[in-house]
This record gives structure tokens, sequence and C-alpha cells, in this order.
């Protein structure tokens, strides 16, 4: 299992226990990326932090092509 399968299937556990104690998921959703992002701060410097951020925000369309990318 990859760190990332890992993630993933906490954060699918997370989602569950919100779900039942009645949290809208897009709210949830929002406070576990804060939570994320400030014990992150805590170990990446501020500007690591933001580029990656930055990097996850211009990459959210699942439809854009990069040139980058084989056809």
């Amino acid at each position: 299992m990859s760190v990332y399968e890992w993630a993933r299937q906490e954060l699918r556990r997370s989602q569950d226990a919100a779900q039942e104690i009645g949290f809208d998921p897009g709210l949830s959703l929002r406070a576990l990326l804060s939570a994320v992002v400030q014990q992150s701060k805590g170990v990446r410097s501020a500007e690591d932090l933001a580029d990656e951020l930055q990097f996850l925000a211009e990459n959210l369309d699942d439809q854009q092509d990069y040139g980058f990318m084989r056809p």
C-alpha cells in the first residue's frame, strides 16, 4: 500500500464518521483540508506548502489536457 492509498482510506473513514455525526460532506472536507494545512505548516515551509496548494488548485480539472502528456 502506498502512502497515497493510505491517505485516501483515512479520508474515507473520516468522511464516513462525519456523515454519521450529521456533518455536511462539503463542510467536513473543508475542515479536514484546513486541519491538514495547519499541521503541514509545522513540517514544511510556508512557500513549499503554498507552491503545492497552487499546483493542486491549477490541476483541479480532470478533463484538462496538458502539453507534456501523451494522447
